[in-house]
């Protein structure tokens, strides 16, 4: 067992796992401490490195593309300090870092593991129900479909559309850009049928604009990569694409049963959006984007 113990967190390796846990210290952020323990798979590490500096160092651990559903969710866009996959190090246990490094190493060398993209995902991702609070409003997923319920800080237009609900069957991709406490992020969720949508995030529906606090809204990446982890991975996607398998529409998923009086709720909704369009709150295209997302909601 290779194992280095630190106050950003530990890495143990045992030959065919490298378990890295969070530390508890304030110091680690909020993201890293809910994401929890992550189990990698040698199978899944593409390479380790061991960046030494005056004062501490960095243990950096680099994944096969395609391996983890996070990385997929978040394009390489988490901030440093909440990556998973890096560990700092005080300088007088280099050695020890040194020593996890090569071992893992000498393990990719022997089991020759590649370094080329996987065709599968080889980490799970977050377990759900998941459900985080972020600026914009609550998001929750349950392994079978998203639910968005709008804040009272909102864009009246969201308001309007009441929670917005989608089965993971008519999802495309989820869009995550974090908000960087410099400028806005925002976190999307893409079908068939907006794949084209050009609604700002504030405006758009199927978007969570991230304006608030930088530390709670990071959390939102754990949605979008238990999401993610669920939809067809990318190499099954691009296959799909050369062969011109989607050329028949989109996918359907069982449609969510409407409540009982929600052909009052339907038009009280599009009255609120008539409204918002005749006092010049929502462009033409916004209204026709907007009322066709309620219809579909209600459909």
């Amino acid at each position: 067992m290779a194992e280095i113990i630190q106050r950003d967190g530990t890495w143990a390796f045992d030959g065919t796992t490298v378990r890295i846990t969070p530390g508890l210290h304030r110091s680690v952020p909020l993201f890293r401490q809910t994401y929890g323990e992550i189990a990698v798979p040698l199978e899944a590490v593409a390479g380790v490195v061991y960046e030494p500096e005056r004062k501490r160092g960095r243990l950096r651990l680099r994944l096969r593309e395609g391996a983890d559903p996070l990385l997929q969710a978040t394009g390489g866009r988490l901030p440093d300090a909440a990556d998973p996959y890096r560990l700092i190090v005080d300088i007088d246990r280099s050695g020890v870092a040194e020593y996890v490094a090569e071992e893992i190493r000498h393990a990719l060398l022997l089991d020759q593991i590649p370094k080329e993209p996987t065709k599968a995902y080889l980490l799970p991702g977050p377990p759900v129900p998941v459900s985080v609070r972020s600026s914009d409003g609550t998001v929750s997923f349950d392994g079978a479909q998203v639910r968005i319920d709008w804040a009272d800080t909102s864009e009246r237009v969201k308001r309007a559309t009441g929670p917005r609900i989608v089965a993971v069957g008519d999802l495309v991709q989820v869009e995550w850009l974090p908000n960087s406490g410099y400028e806005d992020g925002f976190m999307r969720f893409v079908t068939r049928e907006t794949v084209f949508s050009k609604l700002p995030p504030e405006k758009d529906p199927y978007a969570l604009d991230l304006w608030g606090s930088t530390r709670r809204d990071l959390l939102t990446a754990l949605v979008a990569t238990a999401v993610t982890a669920r939809l067809p991975h990318p190499s099954a996607r691009e296959h799909e694409r050369d062969n011109g398998e989607f050329a028949d529409g989109p996918r359907r998923a069982a449609a969510v049963p409407p409540p009982a009086d929600h052909h009052d709720v339907l038009l009280r909704r599009l009255r609120e959006l008539g409204e918002l369009h005749r006092e010049g709150v929502l462009t033409d295209e916004e209204f026709t984007m907007t009322k066709a997302a309620v219809l579909r909601g209600f459909g």
